[in-house]
């Protein structure tokens, strides 16, 4: 989860956690907000909640007899939108600006946010009431969506050790200059053609399945991903390769990312959603389908 956070700030993206209550959702993302330095903000995302809580509003001053605008909590470098999915349709139209084109329209004036900026969001699975599952259209704004599962008994004895009496702390590492600096970086990352197109053919095969070799996954899907997942695919193996002390991306480098990238964009057919097929299995399917290029002079198989 950590790792998959760094690749998100490099590749300019926003992040979507989902996990059950108490995996440290929050917690990660408010110590990851520390070590980048500049400014945080967390919204605790509600049923009741109205677009101008996030965004800001206009407010009259009878001083002054005018509207002066007062700009909203994500205006800030690291945005965490605590239970994303509570809110209603309107508090999710207007993360829609803000996560495509990061700027705000109020009062017909464009305000855009601080670089760098992303946003951080949780999402609870497994519960319905008072929950609003995420449109298409918002899902996809999201780089990655990173699955946070229940830690086994090693793991929770850590937790305990750690977190039973004075947790630690998280301290500042970086700050907003030299996170872009380091985006900069990631966009230099090389990326050879036979990858991109490896890219290319991963995302293809969620539009046209039975042309690449997986005409089972045809039936499980009413749409594939968008250009947006070939974008964020390569842009997020690029982070990869950087954080991981590489100059270039390597085809398992797409392989990792392409479910958490990808899956949460494909629209499931009907009969899909009724066998309880999930949108990582389609993908996981895909990837073991297309075959990523294969280095000159490495074995055959």
């Amino acid at each position: 989860m950590v790792e998959r956070l760094a690749v998100a700030v490099l590749a300019r993206g926003h992040v979507l956690l989902e996990g059950v209550p108490g995996t440290a959702k929050t917690l990660a993302a408010r110590s990851f907000a520390t070590v980048l330095g500049g400014s945080f903000a967390r919204v605790q995302f509600t049923p009741d909640l109205v677009p101008s809580d996030i965004v800001g509003t206009r407010i009259w001053s009878p001083a002054t007899e005018r509207f002066s605008v007062e700009l909203g909590p994500v205006f800030t470098n690291v945005v965490l939108a605590d239970e994303v999915n509570r809110a209603p349709a309107k508090v999710q139209a207007a993360m829609l600006e803000l996560m495509g084109e990061r700027q705000v329209s109020l009062a017909g004036t464009t305000h855009a946010v601080p670089e760098p900026f992303t946003v951080i969001a949780t999402q609870n699975p497994v519960e319905s009431e008072g929950v609003y599952p995420l449109p298409e259209a918002q899902r996809d704004r999201f780089l990655l969506q990173v699955d946070v599962p229940l830690p086994g008994a090693a793991d929770e004895a850590e937790i305990l050790r750690r977190m039973g009496v004075a947790p630690p702390r998280a301290r500042r590492v970086l700050d907003p200059g030299r996170v872009l600096r380091l985006q900069e970086a990631a966009d230099a990352v090389y990326v050879h053609p036979l990858v991109s197109d490896y890219v290319v053919r991963l995302v293809m095969a969620t539009r046209d399945p039975a042309a690449y070799g997986a005409p089972d996954v045809a039936p499980l899907l009413e749409a594939g991903a968008s250009p947006r997942a070939t974008l964020g695919l390569l842009a997020a193996a690029r982070g990869l390769a950087l954080v991981r002390g590489r100059d270039h991306v390597l085809p398992e480098d797409v392989r990792e990312l392409a479910v958490e990238v990808v899956a949460h964009r494909l629209v499931l057919s009907l009969d899909a959603l009724a066998d309880g097929v999930a949108a990582q299995q389609v993908v996981a399917r895909l990837v073991a389908a297309v075959a990523p290029p294969v280095p000159v002079g490495a074995p055959s198989r």
